[in-house]
């Protein structure tokens, strides 16, 4: 490896470094970890199972982040530590040659978890499914998309629980709600934010006539911090009613099913999955707390348009996606242009690359 070669090497991949602690944040994260720590150390911490596993998961992941990074730093010192020997030692030079290519190769996986680097993006995520106008076709489309996206989830080790479910008369779904737990989950599933097109012969057209159905799908980050989202009680309206299982049947005998009505916005969140009218009003807030966030991402995300001067074409309510089933198959991303003819794949919740070409896309600021 000749010496120009070496000093290129360290010139670009000290700035890469930079960049990889600037993006991934790590002295907040540091931060972060020790008041995650000081929280699991705490007498009780045990007391409310599902907030502690939580917090747990948040810090291994924070500290996985911290480690790769540290290694990565590591490597690249130790590559700096033995240049000077390497120009007059053949058997050095091998060796710094096979350690510049070991660090490259890592650098390169780090550098795709950096796409990652959101405050939210390591968060759970709650999606909600809206078919369009267009009826039964619709809802049948809302309902592949929940059924995409439930299969995605069992690929990725992903939580996929549904906090509400209102079917479909004849088919699909009215609406529905789930929570998506994992980390990561809110970063990998935001691309997925907007509205999704389909055009296929329609199985409901007895004339098999073409349909253009349309898909809304809401994706907002699950918090657990008090300061991010404050919700005052005298802004909500709490409403209970019987809960009833998909399809109508199972009713229950108690008012366990919980409909919050935020007053200042008219957000209305329900929720009937758990037996518990407790436990459905605590799923009930964070699901609000959740949408007035995303509420909030949504104004910043406009005003930085505006700002840059960009036209709003793409935003939250654009129609980002398109799943043509015929004449031809293909899947298009109206963002990042990315398309495949593998529908059937697709449908079976292989959309990574279609959420890799988006965090890109995102990185690029396009």
């Amino acid at each position: 490896m000749e010496k120009y070669e070496v000093n290129k090497f360290i010139e670009e991949y000290k700035n890469k470094l930079n960049d990889l602690f600037q993006a991934f944040n790590i002295e907040n994260k540091r931060i972060e970890l020790e008041k995650l720590n000081k929280e699991i150390e705490k007498e009780g911490f045990w007391n409310d199972p599902e907030k502690a596993q939580n917090i747990i998961s948040k810090a291994n992941a924070i500290k996985d982040v911290i480690k790769d990074y540290d290694n990565l730093k590591n490597k690249f010192d130790d590559i700096i530590s033995n240049i000077d020997d390497a120009f007059s030692d053949e058997s050095i030079m091998e060796l710094v040659e096979e350690m510049i290519n070991d660090f490259k190769s890592e650098e390169n996986e780090i550098e795709k978890k950096a796409l990652l680097s959101g405050k939210y993006d390591m968060n759970n995520c709650i999606i909600e499914f809206h078919p369009g106008a267009g009826g039964t076709e619709s809802m049948d489309w809302a309902l592949m998309l929940f059924r995409l996206y439930q299969r995605y989830c069992q690929k990725k080790g992903f939580k996929f629980n549904i906090v509400d479910y209102q079917p479909g008369i004849d088919a699909g779904i009215k609406s529905a709600t789930v929570l998506v737990s994992g980390n990561y989950a809110y970063g990998m599933l935001k691309s997925e934010r907007g509205v999704h097109r389909l055009v296929r012969i329609s199985p409901f057209d007895s004339n098999a006539r073409r349909h253009t159905s349309f898909c809304s799908i809401d994706v907002a980050p699950e918090i657990e911090e008090a300061d991010d989202i404050v919700i005052n009680d005298e802004d909500i309206r709490v409403d209970t009613y019987l809960s009833s299982g998909h399809g109508g049947q199972g009713v229950n005998t108690t008012y366990s099913a919980v409909r919050i009505t935020h007053l200042p916005t008219n957000i209305v969140v329900t929720c009937q999955n758990e037996r518990s009218q407790l436990k459905n009003k605590d799923t009930c807030l964070k699901v609000l707390k959740s949408k007035l966030l995303e509420l909030e991402l949504k104004k910043q995300e406009e005003e930085m348009r505006k700002l840059k001067g960009e036209q709003m074409g793409i935003n939250f309510g654009s129609q980002i996606r398109s799943y043509v089933f015929t004449p031809y198959t293909l899947v298009k991303d109206h963002r990042t242009s990315y398309e495949t003819a593998n529908l059937e794949a697709v449908m079976n919740g292989d959309i990574d690359e279609f959420i890799e070409a988006y965090l890109k896309f995102n990185v690029r600021g396009e």
